[in-house]
């Protein structure tokens, strides 16, 4: 996962408002207390399994967004087995 401060700061932000430690946090999510520590100080070697775990803890919501979306959505719905595995190209 690429680091990325802002993450790591909406996350911080959660954490304290819910009136969670870290460690208290990293129990909710199933991790250990250094992962959040890396993902609130936005460091490069977080896996992206683990900053998921402690979205779904706090409730927080991912959202992809791209220009392509409404084409992709429709292309997965459409073609469900096509768009799964290797690149067709």
């Amino acid at each position: 996962m690429q680091g990325s401060p802002e993450i790591g700061a909406v996350i911080r932000y959660h954490r304290r408002r819910s009136g969670l430690s870290q460690s208290e946090l990293a129990a909710l999510a199933g991790i250990g207390k250094t992962s959040v520590f890396d993902i609130e100080k936005g460091k490069s070697t977080v896996r992206l399994a683990t900053l998921m775990a402690v979205l779904r803890a706090l409730n927080i919501v991912l959202t992809l967004a791209s220009p392509l979306m409404a084409e992709c959505l429709q292309a997965i719905q459409s073609h469900p087995n096509t768009t799964q595995g290797k690149d067709p190209s």
